[in-house]
């Protein structure tokens, strides 16, 4: 195999697993709404900041709520590890998701459960159930009640790709009829414990070592100071196009890579983590300076820098175009601004002027630096948007998060952006939406444009236009998504008719070079448009 195929191969590997993390991301949101109001709002200093004891005050009911709120977010984020276990099963598994998801659980809990019984034969468990004073502090956690190798986030993607592997290399394996009960989907089970008793053993010798390797990758980034914080931000936004961004921040938000801190008496790892171990704690007084530097840069560019560069675009739009462009550009920059969601604007000048997107890369990398040189902790779940600063930077107050030195930071990149966009598209007469030849449709689109510019289309019309831009049903292996982006499996990249595709609505399509992996850009309904499609390629099959 060439090297440009391995790389291909590999690049689709990372895309995929990338796409899988998706799924546990997405719930965090959630988890973080629960976490931040049930803490906040539970807390005696806020309390009693806001003179609120005599509705939230200990003892009342909307208290009671509060910490039963604070609870279940907590305990989403306690027990990472086994959902990212699950969905990385669920997002790689090619068929039989339902049996992957319960292998994978069984695989991470026999794993842990190996590792346990090896501790314990090795003596780094003592028979009292105390820590050998060989073990390294922080090297050991309770995961599911088990006592067991703090592997972080990395064990449940262990345990769900190596899961999604055997279950994609088994679930139709045949057996003689003597045996035959156990052939397919059933097997899959049993060959996962069995694996997961080997992985256990092995990492009970070899996670040790990985333990000291992932301390000095992440000391290697703290010792490296504003120049670490910078690469880290501007790497985050340059992976965007290409979906590997969740694999890049993945480690920093979950592992000792991103920094370990000790609340209330229990070691956190990774950044995110940290800072809902201290959200939640009643003794916070300030959040950990790696909130600053791997969660809150991005703040600047979501609700400031994008809005002035959608502003540079429609102040550089031809004037009988601004009023369909003005709803567009609005559209997208609130999008940004309130959720975070940032590709319908990045991907205009990403397709358009990639040099663009290039210097908001660099920006980005200087928001980072700039919330670590101003110790601005305002934590995040998803994205750093309106909701999120509320919640995380304004609600647990300016004393731990110094979230009102953000504000001016807010001003100056929304000038900076217009200024340095606007001057940019003049001077090089970029083709901005609004200043497309005549002939040219605008090219961003928001769902309710999409819908009353087709308003007498339906889904199934969607659909049917996707599929013919693709090639037709028998070119698609698989169908996917994430929030703003459809992600499939074609078997030959040469019949997708990338003209067809815009017309359903799509912002662009990014095709890897040797790759059969494709990537369609909707915006905020792609999840929608997937399931739609999944519906519609049913209903055909059912009627032939």
């Amino acid at each position: 195999m060439s090297g440009k195929n391995k790389t291909s191969k590999l690049f689709l590997l990372l895309q995929k697993i990338g796409k899988s993390f998706f799924l546990p991301v997405s719930i965090l949101p959630v988890a973080g709404l629960l976490l931040g109001i049930g803490a906040s709002f539970s807390n005696p200093t806020t309390i009693s900041a806001y003179n609120l004891e005599w509705l939230l005050g200990e003892g009342s009911i909307l208290n009671a709520i509060l910490r039963i709120m604070n609870s279940v977010g907590s305990s989403i984020f306690d027990n990472l590890p086994l959902i990212f276990a699950l969905a990385i099963s669920l997002g790689m598994a090619k068929s039989e998701k339902a049996v992957a998801v319960l292998s994978s659980a069984i695989f991470f809990i026999v794993m842990h459960v190996t590792i346990n019984s090896i501790l314990i034969l090795n003596k780094s468990i003592l028979p009292d159930g105390t820590l050998s004073s060989k073990v390294l502090d922080g090297s050991i956690s309770n995961i599911l009640g088990i006592t067991t190798l703090q592997m972080g986030v990395f064990g449940g993607i262990i345990a769900g790709l190596i899961t999604a592997y055997l279950h994609n290399r088994f679930y139709m394996i045949k057996f003689s009829p003597i045996f035959g009960f156990f052939s397919g989907v059933r097997f899959v089970p049993i060959i996962c414990s069995l694996g997961a008793m080997i992985v256990g053993a092995i990492s009970s010798f070899i996670w040790p070592i990985i333990q000291i390797g992932i301390s000095f990758i992440g000391n290697l980034v703290m010792n490296s100071g504003y120049f670490g914080t910078f690469i880290y931000g501007l790497m985050e936004r340059a992976l965007i196009p290409f979906g590997l961004h969740h694999v890049f921040y993945t480690p920093f938000w979950y592992t000792g890579i991103g920094g370990t801190a000790i609340v209330n008496g229990t070691t956190y790892y990774g950044a995110q983590n940290i800072f809902f171990a201290q959200l939640a704690s009643q003794d916070t007084t300030s959040f950990h300076i790696n909130v600053a530097r791997f969660l809150s840069g991005k703040y600047s560019f979501m609700m400031g820098g994008l809005l002035g560069a959608a502003f540079a675009m429609y102040r550089c739009s031809k004037p009988e175009k601004r009023k369909q462009v003005g709803g567009l550009l609005l559209s997208a920059a609130l999008t940004s601004f309130i959720t975070g969601i940032t590709e319908p604007i990045e991907f205009t000048f990403l397709f358009i002027a990639p040099f663009l997107f290039g210097i908001h890369c660099v920006f980005a990398g200087l928001s980072f630096v700039l919330m670590h040189i101003f110790k601005i902790t305002i934590g995040t779940t998803f994205s750093c948007g309106l909701i999120d600063f509320i919640l995380y930077g304004v609600l647990p107050g300016n004393d731990k998060t110094n979230w009102i030195r953000l504000l001016p930071i807010l001003v100056i990149y929304f000038i900076v952006y217009f200024f340095l966009f606007k001057i940019i598209i003049e001077k090089f007469n970029l083709k901005t939406p609004g200043r497309e030849d005549d002939n040219e449709d605008v090219k961003l689109y928001s769902k309710e444009d999409y819908k009353n510019k087709n308003s007498n289309e339906s889904e199934d019309d969607r659909s049917k236009i996707i599929i013919e831009g693709l090639g037709g049903i028998s070119n698609i292996t698989t169908i996917d998504s994430c929030i703003t982006r459809l992600r499939l499996e074609v078997i030959d990249t040469n019949l997708i008719n990338e003209d067809k595709l815009k017309k359903s609505g799509s912002l662009g399509i990014i095709v890897k070079d040797n790759s059969t992996y494709v990537q369609i850009i909707y915006g905020t309904e792609a999840p929608i448009i997937k399931t739609n499609l999944e519906n519609y390629i049913n209903k055909l099959e059912v009627n032939i």
